[in-house]
């Protein structure tokens, strides 16, 4: 039961640990400084405790999120939330970025900068990739077995390195917006992880491994859910915890950190790299980088693909695999910090959804809720999702005044407490829901 578990751990752990959980520990690491510690609580809490808690949750359904969504809240709005998760984690942001990352880390240094040189890596990139996800069945052996051990071991090698080659950083005063909230910013950091999100996408892979390990009774299936998640929460909070510590330890000069231009994460990685292992460092990184970034890659690729197949059928699984490789390859030659500046606003807008629907599943498994109080709870998030985005991007004064009212709404979480009002109401509204669930019989084998 415990070795099936974290077999599929280490599956969506190499999914899911990617572009993102490479370059915003380091980066949070240098700009949080002496307030290090709870910048980097706040973005495992983010990073890790949601996803693992969204993964569990949502397996522990068959049906996944769709069929919890469609109980609780109303199946338009779990075809609309799911719709919008997958687009964000898939062809709009999240696979790209992992081919733009790998590229700037990994390859620049040894290709060179240059649209040609991205555009012949992304090519082969995505090619390999949509090899792979053509067949989902084969992706336990190919990536949970092989890649995932792999880019695990050289993470570990060049943080531990590192950390004992760098004892110190130049900076001495937390940056930005560590300075007035580190546990905020290092939670609202962990957002472009995208992985509470991405846990949605991936409850379809770990559902399908379920199905084909077969299991003899209700018990075993949950133990191996729970094995599962806790191989990928130990995992994940290792490395984030190693890769921030890396980027608190490192010496960056001034002309670096005060360059807009500059991505902190990616400079940490390249130059600890070199320092670390010399001239090989260079081709040490590449290979990281490329095998980490590359299982998400695939593993999004094929949950995305399984996800639109099955509500939108007109199309096969292998043509929706085809059409999202190929935007993904087309959006990727847009560049790293392009791609996270364009998608940040839905992001911000999906994420506190998310989190509010695993909120609600959690309790509904104790207590009865309301349909109408879960409602609510999902509107609260949305409206104060919209107002945070009105604020960071159109720089309204309204919408920034709003946010002042809000409980920790400086800090991006002004989310939370409206969210809990609306939930606490869930407890004495009318048309309760009952959040107990069977595991299907075809789960059994």
């Amino acid at each position: 039961m415990v070795k099936k578990g974290m077999q599929i751990g280490l599956l969506i752990f190499g999914m899911t640990f990617g572009a993102g959980n490479l370059i915003f520990p380091p980066s949070l690491g240098f700009q949080a400084g002496p307030l290090f510690w709870p910048a980097i609580i706040g973005f495992i809490i983010s990073g890790v405790g949601m996803p693992v808690v969204s993964l569990i949750m949502g397996t522990f359904n068959p049906g996944g999120f769709r069929a919890e969504m469609n109980k609780k809240i109303s199946p338009l709005f779990s075809l609309v939330l799911l719709t919008l998760i997958y687009l964000a984690i898939g062809p709009l942001m999240a696979i790209p970025r992992t081919a733009a990352t790998s590229f700037s880390v990994g390859i620049l240094p040894l290709a060179g900068d240059g649209t040609l040189q991205l555009a012949v890596y992304t090519a082969l990139y995505f090619a390999l990739a949509w090899w792979l996800s053509i067949t989902p069945s084969k992706l336990l052996s190919r990536i949970g077995k092989i890649l995932t051990p792999l880019f695990a071991v050289m993470i570990v090698a060049l943080f531990v390195l590192g950390l004992s080659a760098f004892t110190t950083t130049e900076l001495t005063a937390p940056a930005g917006n560590y300075a007035i909230s580190a546990f905020g910013s290092g939670f609202i950091e962990g957002y472009n992880t995208v992985d509470t999100i991405a846990a949605f996408a991936f409850c379809i892979i770990a559902l399908q491994t379920l199905r084909q390990m077969g299991f003899s009774s209700q018990r075993e299936y949950y133990i191996s859910v729970w094995a599962a998640g806790a191989s990928v929460a130990i995992l994940m909070a290792a490395l984030y915890l190693g890769l921030g510590l890396l980027g608190n330890h490192f010496p960056i000069p001034e002309s670096v950190y005060q360059n807009p231009a500059v991505n902190l994460g990616a400079y940490v990685l390249t130059q600890a790299s070199y320092s670390v292992f010399g001239p090989v460092g260079v081709w040490f990184l590449a290979v990281m980088v490329a095998i980490t970034c590359f299982t998400t890659s695939v593993g999004l690729i094929a949950a995305v693909s399984e996800f639109f197949a099955s509500e939108f059928p007109r199309l096969s699984y292998k043509a929706y695999v085809t059409i999202i490789t190929l935007f993904s390859f087309a959006a990727a030659n847009l560049g790293l910090n392009q791609i996270i500046q364009v998608t940040l606003p839905l992001l911000l807008f999906v994420y506190p959804m998310a989190i509010t629907v695993v909120l609600l599943i959690i309790v509904n498994k104790f207590v009865s809720l309301s349909r109408i109080g879960m409602r609510l709870a999902v509107a609260a998030a949305a409206v104060c999702a919209v107002i945070d985005i009105l604020h960071q991007f159109a720089h309204l004064e309204m919408a920034g005044q709003m946010l002042s009212y809000l409980p920790l709404g400086t800090s991006g979480l002004g989310w939370i407490v409206p969210v809990g009002v609306a939930i606490a109401l869930s407890f004495i509204l009318p048309e309760k829901v009952t959040g107990s669930v069977d595991v299907a019989e075809d789960l059994h084998g």
